[in-house]
């Protein structure tokens, strides 16, 4: 009986050790989380100063800084639909120092368009937070396309013929280029795509007689609709949109289901300790909750959401299959 003993007793020695270690790895992380941040934290966004992540990056991590104590700083890094930028993050350390603005064309749309990224969105990153979402909004500029309504740019896309008109969008897999396509798919015509760096370049062009039309996200086309420079035609929601109730939705013009929108989350490297993905985490929310933050947010054309790491890692699961489907039905190819 000497053995069986011995090994109980040596299983007791291991178990104690596998216990302290666990114990004074969960102290390790509240230490770490009690004293993140000492330092300034970065915040990449994957497209051009001006658009719509950007205006949303460099708000929330003004109030951000307030809560933690620390300088948040924007680095814009443009290029490939945000991946560039998602890349960089997903190679830094996993300190929660290095932080992501995502979107669903980086984050779920990307994968299915392009299967040879660098990065795997739901193996190399932590979601921390979904910020706001907004829908798009079809705008055509009137010295171009003389236009009221999407029916009659239906006909006319219609009349002028395979690939003769254009659209413009902030590039390859964004959610301009989705509703682009799926527009030209249920009109059953070839328009052509022409993708810029950046939100603010391809509305520019716009603007400028360059391209006739896009679909813009609210807050970057209100202040041209306002100015009467752009003409709306209709919003990419199933419900109108209560900062631009007049505007009609596609559904409403004849184009049933038409439904896609832009999201913003943030989101931290894989394996950052989760007591600092929750500090990060509280940190949004709390910014997200301030009445003049909800404000400024709302008068750019943002519907505030502020969601904790669970819930955000959810639907971010759930929207990876269905931007999936919804690119293979309408066959969409990297150009």
């Amino acid at each position: 009986m000497k053995y069986p003993c011995m090994l109980a007793r040596r299983a007791a020695r291991i178990a104690g050790a596998l216990g302290l270690a666990i114990a004074l790895g969960a102290a390790s992380f509240t230490v770490m989380a009690d004293e993140f941040p000492n330092k300034p934290l970065r915040m990449v966004v994957g497209f051009a100063p001006g658009g719509g992540a950007d205006i949303v990056a460099r708000l929330v991590g003004a109030k951000m800084a307030e809560s933690l104590g620390q300088q948040v700083v924007v680095e814009n890094r443009a290029g490939a639909t945000g991946t560039i930028a998602a890349d960089n993050v997903a190679r830094s350390p996993a300190d929660g120092y290095s932080l992501f603005l995502g979107s669903q064309s980086t984050m779920v749309v990307a994968p299915s368009l392009f299967p040879t990224l660098p990065f795997k969105p739901e193996k190399d990153f932590e979601p921390v937070s979904q910020v706001v979402t907004m829908p798009l909004i079809l705008v055509v500029n009137p010295a171009l396309v003389d236009v009221k309504s999407v029916g009659e740019l239906t006909d006319h896309i219609r009349k002028a013929g395979n690939g003769a008109l254009s659209y413009a969008s902030s590039g390859q897999g964004g959610p301009q280029h989705i509703a682009g396509e799926l527009y030209a798919h249920m009109v059953g015509t070839k328009v052509t795509h022409v993708p810029y760096k950046g939100e603010s370049a391809a509305i520019a062009d716009v603007l400028g007689g360059h391209v006739p039309y896009m679909f813009a996200n609210l807050p970057v086309a209100l202040p041209h609709i306002n100015s009467g420079k752009v003409r709306p035609l209709a919003i990419t929601s199933l419900k109108r949109d209560p900062k631009a109730p007049q505007i009609p939705t596609l559904a409403e013009s004849g184009f049933k289901d038409f439904e896609v929108a832009t999201w913003y989350g943030v989101f931290a490297p894989a394996k950052t300790p989760r007591p600092v993905i929750d500090k990060l985490s509280q940190s949004i929310r709390t910014a997200l909750d301030q009445g003049d933050m909800q404000a400024k947010l709302s008068e750019q054309g943002f519907t505030v959401v502020g969601s904790d790491s669970d819930t955000f890692t959810r639907f971010v699961g759930a929207e990876l299959p269905r931007w999936s489907v919804l690119i293979r039905d309408i066959g969409i190819k990297p150009e």
